[in-house]
């Protein structure tokens, strides 16, 4: 029986992504060369390994088994040629990245400099996704790695990785502030004085406004923005503006309070610390670029 090493690398992708065209793509080749050799595999193993419908392939119990044994070796065998790949310059490749706004502020711009200059030919794709979008493209493999912010839900086979700790401030226009602080520019105030005070925020389906709806609700308050944003980008001039309070990382404003557009509304109620984490999936093999990514975050 001659069954070449590449089958079994073809059926690992198919069973992975759960499609011939999507297997395809990762492999660069073309669906009917996929589906050629996954027939000859079938013919030469004498058994049905996918059940195949408008949405994709699955796995029969055949295919299952023998999906069990090649994700171990395949797993194996990669690992032990991105260690050899790895001393190599990278010349070609990609990597796709989702990440959050306040991530790809406050941790991810740097990076994406350092590792563009490092490899300059790698191509890199980044999507502005929520926390959840950026977890849920991991996931079903529409993107290499996510870079968001907690609080976040992931299960296996998703793993998270903690890169930072940020706090967020309460900031305003400085009129603004003066009717809420008076002359008094740096008393502190308790968050039910300000609470009533209309607040700018990221939209419904973000992180932050989860966040921040379950710290106002442990203060026995309601959080109830009167402008909601999709980008937190649009929360700094409407702020500027006098539209309202907002609460966005202390690294991020802190150019605009130094010159005096924003001024920090000091709280008696801190603020909860989060974190920005990576977050990958374990079931889709790293590409070298991928790992080489991976360092620098690290």
């Amino acid at each position: 029986m001659d069954i070449t090493y590449d089958y079994y690398r073809i059926f690992y992708y198919v069973t992975t992504y759960k499609s011939f065209s999507k297997a395809a793509k990762v492999l660069g080749s073309n669906q009917p060369n996929i589906t050629h050799f996954m027939n000859n595999l079938e013919n030469q193993l004498g058994c049905r390994l996918f059940v195949r419908s408008n949405r994709g392939v699955t796995l029969t119990q055949e295919g299952e088994l023998l999906y069990q044994h090649v994700r171990i070796a395949y797993q194996q065998l990669h690992a032990a040629e991105v260690e050899l790949a790895g001393k190599r310059s990278m010349e070609s490749g990609s990597v796709t990245i989702s990440a959050s706004e306040i991530a790809l502020h406050l941790r991810l711009l740097p990076v994406l400099t350092k590792f563009h200059k490092s490899y300059p030919n790698i191509q890199l794709h980044l999507l502005n996704h929520s926390t959840p979008r950026a977890i849920r493209a991991v996931k079903e493999g529409q993107a290499d790695l996510a870079i968001v912010t907690t609080p976040l839900k992931a299960q296996k086979p998703l793993k998270v990785m903690p890169l930072m700790k940020f706090r967020e401030i309460a900031v305003g226009s400085p009129a603004f502030c003066l009717d809420i602080l008076g002359k008094e520019r740096d008393s502190q105030v308790h968050l039910k004085e300000i609470a009533s005070h209309p607040i700018v925020s990221l939209e419904k389906d973000s992180t932050s406004y989860k966040f921040y709806s379950e710290w106002f609700m442990e203060q026995n308050l309601i959080f109830t923005p009167n402008t909601e944003v999709e980008t937190m980008d649009q929360i700094l001039p409407l702020i500027s503006c006098g539209l309202g309070i907002g609460f966005l990382p202390e690294l991020y404003v802190k150019p605009a309070i130094e010159s005096g557009k924003l001024q920090m509304i000091s709280l008696y109620e801190k603020i909860p610390e989060r974190e920005i984490c990576l977050v990958e999936n374990m079931n889709f093999p790293p590409g070298i670029a991928e790992e080489a990514f991976k360092h620098l975050l690290l």
